[in-house]
């Protein structure tokens, strides 16, 4: 396919087909920049805010987070490299281990998923415009937060519509000066918050340990996991010559620093008495001076959604969908403001989030682990990438079978804010939730054994 551009934003006319080396200009850094950008955003001040809530003191919840995102990193960091060695997307790729076909179900989820964090993502930027005008004395008729929320959805689906250049471009430019504007905020709110660093509601052995797994699965490993879909979609895009270490590197780095470096800012707003919701945090950290910088760290939830509107499109690309590139990311722009109106009723935001988080990762966690299986340890990082697009309605029912176990062991160990995901094993523990390893360990290690199973006997 010919690939349309320009002398400033080059169009990304690219589907789901390897990127051909003309095409991949991309370096390590510019990957950092990406992640980075689509980490500093307000919606993950909450990462630490929530440790707070669930009772852990500030000193915990900054361990539980700094060590949660190593894992959750490097496992993302891993799928990069896949992304970059093949130059295909991370929902073709997953027809590997689940045949073209069962790699379908998936890639359905996935598109859905996309759709949903658009909304999630927006809506925080709302609130927080909302909270800033209501301190300048602005009032908030029930029209303006439509209006507000029009005007950002816009920008989000122009720069996905011109899909990976021009992301590329946006991220590179913009995020170093939001990074400068972000640490001048961190200083500006840790030199006015009185921290407590061991106040903690939760003080029996059995309540830390259930506070540390569930802020773990929603916040700390489940972090980096839950944007292991997306990652190939973007590293497949990395020149040739760059080292497999430095892409792992840069993208792993890029989740991570952004991340720690958020969560901890809310833990220690959290901390000094602050409210757990972003518009709270903010406007009783910065009053009416945060208006300027509320304005740049727009940037973060906007360079997050347009990560999450493209994916989408390239989702439904891998499931068949025959549909242009950028009138698949105007359906998904389209179902995503439907989401927004949903999210405008929601009564605590760390609360809603915590819940979101659990619950999607119950199959990303198994996929992951199945996917990783099979390239790195049975595949041994060498795939023929011409059979992934093969026509054939074959489904690697081994793979499914195992997505399908890991699912359910990841629900039986999980604890979720609603019953129906309260799993019989997590309650009996005391509410704890392993459901990220539960459901990685039976995903991953029934597919290496069946695998091992049909060597042995072929």
């Amino acid at each position: 396919m010919a690939v349309e551009q320009s002398e400033h934003v080059p169009f990304d006319a690219h589907g789901i087909e390897p990127i051909p080396d003309h095409g991949r200009d991309s370096t390590p850094w510019e990957q950092f920049w990406i992640w980075s950008g689509a980490n500093i955003a307000p919606i993950n001040w909450v990462l630490g805010a929530l440790g707070v809530t669930l009772g852990l003191s500030l000193v915990e919840t900054l361990v539980v987070v700094a060590l949660g995102n190593l894992v959750g990193c490097a496992v993302f960091g891993l799928c990069n490299v896949m992304g970059h060695r093949t130059g295909v997307n991370q929902m073709v790729l997953g027809r590997a281990p689940f045949g073209r076909r069962g790699a379908v179900v998936p890639g359905v989820v996935q598109g859905l998923l996309t759709m949903a964090w658009v909304g999630v993502n927006t809506w925080v930027v709302l609130d927080l415009m909302l909270a800033v005008l209501r301190q300048l004395g602005v009032e908030s008729g029930p029209w303006l937060k439509y209006v507000v929320a029009a005007v950002i959805m816009a920008v989000q689906l122009w720069l996905a519509l011109y899909g990976f250049y021009a992301i590329r471009t946006f991220e590179k430019y913009t995020v170093p000066a939001t990074v400068l504007v972000m640490a001048v905020m961190t200083v500006l709110a840790l030199s006015q918050a009185k921290l407590d660093w061991t106040a903690a509601t939760a003080v029996t052995v059995p309540d830390k340990l259930t506070a540390v797994t569930q802020l773990l699965t929603a916040i700390g490993v489940g972090w980096g996991i839950s944007w292991v879909p997306y990652s190939a979609d973007y590293s497949r895009f990395v020149r040739r010559g760059a080292s497999p270490r430095s892409v792992f590197w840069s993208s792993a780095l890029g989740m991570y620093l952004p991340t720690v470096w958020l969560a901890a800012l809310g833990a220690c707003l959290a901390s000094a008495g602050g409210s757990s919701d972003p518009s709270a945090i903010v406007v009783s950290a910065f009053g009416t001076m945060a208006l300027p910088v509320l304005l740049l760290i727009m940037h973060g939830p906007i360079a997050t959604n347009i990560l999450n509107l493209y994916s989408c499109s390239l989702a439904a690309l891998s499931i068949g969908v025959r549909l242009a590139r950028w009138k698949l990311t105007l359906v998904a722009g389209v179902i995503a403001s439907a989401v927004l109106v949903l999210l405008l009723g929601a009564d605590s935001f760390a609360h809603a989030f915590d819940n979101w988080m659990t619950s999607i990762l119950i199959w990303i966690s198994p996929w992951a682990a199945i996917v990783l299986v099979d390239y790195f340890v049975l595949r041994r990082g060498k795939l023929d990438v011409a059979s992934l697009y093969r026509q054939s309605a074959a489904v690697n029912w081994r793979g499914l079978l195992c997505l399908a176990l890991g699912v359910v062991a990841a629900w039986t160990w999980q604890y979720g804010l609603v019953p129906v995901m309260r799993g019989p094993l997590a309650i009996a523990m005391n509410n704890t939730d392993f459901s990220w390893l539960s459901g990685s360990v039976v995903a991953g290690g029934i597919y290496y054994l069946l695998h091992r199973a049909r060597a042995r006997s072929a």
